[in-house]
């Protein structure tokens, strides 16, 4: 006959975080071990892609880790990935172009109409 197996927790719901296993002891006995949700790879903000060089861990097992496990050594370094940190910095150096591109335009028109106005 099957051993009776008793919860330990007082969930009894088959929810993502009462997920359990049945385990032999060395005594024979049969009890139920609860299993923990796998760790996940942290992902970039922007693109989605999973971050390398980061170590998966659940939000506890986070707080213990040391901050070179947690992120990269480089702007946005656990947030964003490298392409997209190369795209914002890029966007950003166009975008200070552009401005200094008007300012040149707006004094040369500046600077023709005080010519044409002599």
């Amino acid at each position: 006959m099957v051993q009776r197996l008793t919860l330990r927790r007082r969930l009894s719901y088959n929810t993502a975080s009462n997920k359990r296993r049945i385990v032999r002891t060395p005594g024979g006995r049969l009890v139920y071990q609860y299993v923990k949700k796998p760790r996940q790879v942290p992902k970039c903000g922007h693109c989605k892609v999973k971050l390398r060089g980061i170590t998966p861990a659940r939000s506890r097992e986070l707080s213990r880790l040391s901050r070179r496990h947690k992120m990269v050594k480089r702007a946005y370094g656990g947030v964003l990935c490298h392409k997209c940190v190369k795209e914002r910095i890029v966007r950003a150096f166009l975008i200070e172009e552009q401005k200094i591109v008007v300012k040149l335009m707006k004094s040369q028109q500046a600077s023709s109409k005080a010519k044409a106005a002599k």
